[in-house]
């Protein structure tokens, strides 16, 4: 087993010594056991998920679905570019979710825009489904459809190797198709990548760097 236990621990005891778990040696990865908990992955603001470390190829389809809780109205929840200009990029600026894609040509942005005081940043959950299809690219919030004309009819495949980062992504990593370098402080889950028929569920305690993300528990209220 390589990956560690989702799970609270609590009162060990060794020989029958109480084990003081509140001033370790050394910590890593382990977070507060939360009163009332939600399945889904907490991100404290701080840092980022990577996943895929040898690259993931966007090229001419993907869909991407997942929901996300947040009171903050900035913040990283996808990015997977290239060493070129080649990406594609989600996030939440201004309250609004933007999807961005550059499949070489220049980039294109769906913008979701909530009407009146509908919220997205209410602490609430939301359904996002993000859809590129060669040029085409739309934006679904909860069940609110959003597409763009796409000027790039002739470039079609966004040619990425780079890793997926979510909620944020290092300093050092450039990420074409992002404008903000918040990091998303929330919670998200159901995080799933799709290209035809081949949908691929991502556990986050299998990232191969993860900063100040907490896999497999989000607070039943934001804090």
């Amino acid at each position: 087993v390589t990956h560690s236990i989702p799970a609270c621990i609590g009162s060990m005891t060794i020989n029958s010594k109480q084990l003081d778990n509140e001033s370790p040696v050394s910590i890593f990865a382990v977070n507060k056991c939360y009163v009332t908990v939600q399945d889904g992955t907490f991100f404290d603001g701080s840092g980022f998920a990577a996943l895929v470390r040898e690259g993931y190829k966007v090229r001419s389809d993907v869909n991407i679905t997942l929901e996300f809780r947040t009171t903050v109205v900035h913040g990283v929840l996808l990015g997977v570019s290239s060493a070129k200009v080649d990406a594609i990029g989600l996030e939440i600026v201004n309250g609004k979710v933007l999807f961005h894609v550059n499949n070489g040509a220049g980039r294109v942005t769906a913008t979701y825009e909530p009407r009146g005081t509908n919220s997205l940043c209410d602490g609430k959950w939301h359904k996002l489904q993000a859809n590129k299809s060669k040029h085409r690219i739309s934006l679904i919030i909860d069940g609110n459809l959003v597409q763009t004309d796409n000027p790039y009819i002739q470039s079609t495949s966004a040619d990425t190797n780079n890793p997926i980062y979510v909620g944020g992504y290092p300093a050092d990593v450039k990420q074409n198709c992002l404008t903000s370098k918040s990091s998303f402080h929330g919670c998200l889950r159901n995080l799933v990548l799709t290209k035809g028929q081949q949908a691929e569920w991502f556990d986050f305690s299998r990232a191969f760097d993860l900063r100040g993300v907490f896999p497999h528990s989000c607070p039943g209220a934001e804090h």
